[in-house]
């Protein structure tokens, strides 16, 4: 008997060191549901809704690495306080950060490949020159955008924030807005687009970010496991995300615009 009670005793220990030093991607493929925190998780798509492409470029990597994994994405906010969300932590965080910063406790930091900085762009007979000239003028951005607030605290403007990217874009076409701001690597080949010519006035970016994937703890299976699905977002892909980002924000101006902007 009390062989048998050593014995039990020690496995119980060892399943309970197990369980402490396994990773997140162990409980994650247990669960079959990765958490994802998400600077800004858009609004779930229902039947009837308008579709709206989000603002947040994440989203597309979240789900790329919930398809890699062959998990489920179950999409998080990035707070510091989760006790709406039962105290679970996110498995991974997808967010942005200063290309300086280096270091997060209880966390690793990995390139995803994507940085931008704040763009603003306007009509191209704006008397708009700089970005203290916001000053007093009505400046479009999207829900979970990364400048929201920034402009009325830097710059004086009033901000006016919309649903979706498409919606602070179409406010500028239609006389709404005085600028939109929004990621200048996505403007950039918005402005390419020959409908986007009288709209091509801009403003330099400004505040630069990275956005990086961070793994919770240390364990060395989920780094290489994240390293190896972050190594696939390459030049090849991004490229590819990034036209697929705007040719949907076109489409979606283009379909809602009832306004002419031939003036």
């Amino acid at each position: 008997m009390r062989a048998l009670y050593r014995y039990t005793l020690l496995t119980s220990v060892c399943l309970l060191i197990g369980a402490a030093q396994a990773g997140v991607l162990d409980d994650a493929r247990r669960s079959e549901q990765l958490r994802i925190g998400l600077d800004h998780v858009p609004p779930v798509y229902k039947g009837g809704m308008k579709f709206r492409t989000p603002e947040n470029i994440a989203t597309v990597l979240a789900e790329d690495l919930a398809a890699q994994w062959k998990l489920k994405a179950d999409l998080q906010p990035n707070v510091a306080d989760r006790a709406a969300l039962k105290g679970m932590r996110p498995d991974v965080v997808l967010t942005r950060v200063d290309p300086a910063r280096s270091n997060v406790a209880d966390a690793t930091l990995i390139p995803t490949g994507y940085s931008a900085g704040g763009m603003a762009i306007m009509r191209s007979d704006t008397t708009i020159r700089k970005w203290d000239d916001l000053k007093g003028r009505t400046v479009c951005v999207s829900s979970g955008s990364p400048y929201v607030g920034t402009l009325s605290a830097r710059y004086g403007a009033i901000e006016k924030v919309m649903p979706a990217p498409a919606d602070s874009l179409l406010a500028v076409r239609i006389g709404q807005c005085d600028a939109a701001v929004h990621d200048d690597t996505l403007l950039k080949v918005l402005l390419k687009l020959p409908e986007w010519k009288k709209f091509s006035a801009q403003l330099a970016p400004v505040s630069r970010q990275v956005l990086v994937l961070q793994v919770r703890g240390n364990d060395p299976a989920d780094l290489a496991a994240a390293r190896q699905a972050a190594a696939r977002w390459n030049d090849a892909f991004w490229l590819n995300a990034i036209r697929k980002w705007v040719n949907n924000v076109a489409f979606e101006v283009y379909l809602d615009q009832n306004v002419p902007d031939c003036h």
